[in-house]
């Protein structure tokens, strides 16, 4: 089998599991109690916390631990929606191709009287600073752009935006969910002022995440009950999970620049291979991408029918965001970028990791031509371009 799904998960590392193990058996105590047990198993917590800041360039006391990534973002939208409508600011600023986590939030949020701006995404799947500056009113409480989108995997121009967000007074949140430990992240040089992040994107456990709260800026609690993290987060924290998130947190950033320039040479191989399929396209600029993201697009086909053919030769794939896996509608990612329905339907992504090897990005990029090749044999629209009835788009 060929695992090329990891913008959608990651398998556990090895050092994960033995740290979530090992926890799990020796340190299964409540933090917040004052015995011994319960106080060997806040040490444990606080490590973390401290292991996970360093990574990040933060201090400790700026992580709150979550179930993961979709609820950081929550909070981390709802907190600058309720603290700027004490100041009367009632105005968002993010973009049309976000996280679901981000654009069901703020569509919440519009429902109950805030005024949303999205940004549109050009052809290169790149937001332009310039714009969100642009953007910006009096009455803006927060900028939320994500730092590398989930289906298509460009980089944003998060240092730029963070700094125009800063000069301006506004705070910004980034989804790091698909950059963190995949690029180097850095919340002082980027001027993030939230950023939120889930274990299992980078080989740690599913159910846990975190969200880095910039000193001064004010939170929300989604969750009441406790005096948890700080009385920001109640609920008895995932110990185990915290642990075996930070201990892979810390094996994923290290020899960082080394990963990315082994994976992004296997994605720009797979690119290139790719691209000499007739009447197909990469999604989003080639290089400004994550290491190990590559997006297309196949003209006269479905991207359902290939993904389970693929299946069949046991390569592991998808066609966007597992989070939306199952509908029927194209991306809205590929929508936002300019292609349209008949060509987002055919897209495939491929998310390959540091394991992922030269032979098997040769099996890739063989196996996806010849799927193709036979879906198109007996595809009705293809005919249709081949025979001049209908126009060729890419």
């Amino acid at each position: 089998m060929i695992y090329a799904d990891n913008a959608a998960t990651t398998a556990m590392s090895e050092a994960a599991i033995a740290r979530m193990t090992e926890v799990m058996k020796q340190t299964y105590g409540n933090p917040s109690s004052l015995y011994s047990i319960g106080q060997e198993a806040k040490e444990v917590l606080e490590q973390a916390r401290a292991d996970i800041a360093s990574v990040i360039g933060a201090n400790p006391g700026e992580i709150i631990f979550t179930s993961g990534g979709s609820e950081a973002d929550n909070q981390a939208i709802t907190s600058a929606a309720r603290f700027g409508l004490r100041k009367g600011k009632k105005h968002i600023i993010s973009s049309a191709f976000e996280h679901h986590a981000v654009l069901h939030t703020l569509n919440r949020l519009k429902e109950e009287g805030f005024e949303i701006t999205l940004l549109d995404v050009h052809e290169d799947g790149l937001i332009r600073p310039e714009e969100v500056e642009a953007a910006i009113r009096e009455d803006t409480c927060l900028v939320t752009i994500m730092y590398a989108n989930n289906e298509i995997g460009t980089i944003q121009p998060i240092r730029k935006i963070g700094e125009i967000c800063k000069s301006k007074g506004v705070t910004f949140h980034t989804d790091a969910v698909q950059a963190m430990a995949h690029i180097p992240v850095n919340v002082d040089e980027d001027n993030i002022g939230m950023l939120s992040a889930s274990a299992h994107k980078f080989h740690g456990p599913k159910g846990v995440g975190f969200l880095y709260v910039r000193k001064g800026v004010p939170v929300y609690n989604l969750i009441e009950g406790g005096a948890q993290e700080r009385g920001r987060r109640a609920g008895t924290e995932n110990v185990a999970g915290i642990a075996a998130m930070a201990e892979a947190l810390k094996e994923a950033v290290t020899d960082i620049s080394e990963k990315m320039a082994s994976v992004a040479a296997k994605r720009d191989k797979l690119i290139q291979g790719l691209s000499e399929i007739p009447h197909s396209a990469i999604n989003g600029d080639a290089s400004h991408r994550l290491p190990g993201n590559v997006n297309f697009c196949f003209e006269g086909i479905e991207g359902e029918s290939l993904l389970l053919l693929l299946d069949d030769k046991g390569i592991q794939a998808s066609s966007g965001s597992a989070c939306t896996s199952g509908s029927l509608d194209p991306s809205h990612v590929l929508l936002a970028i300019g292609r349209v329905h008949d060509v987002a339907h055919g897209s495939l992504r491929l998310s390959i990791s540091e394991d992922t090897s030269n032979e098997d990005v040769e099996t890739i990029i063989s196996s996806v031509g010849e799927v193709v090749e036979y879906l198109r044999s007996f595809s009705p629209i293809w005919r249709d371009l081949m025979a001049g009835k209908k126009q060729f788009i890419l």
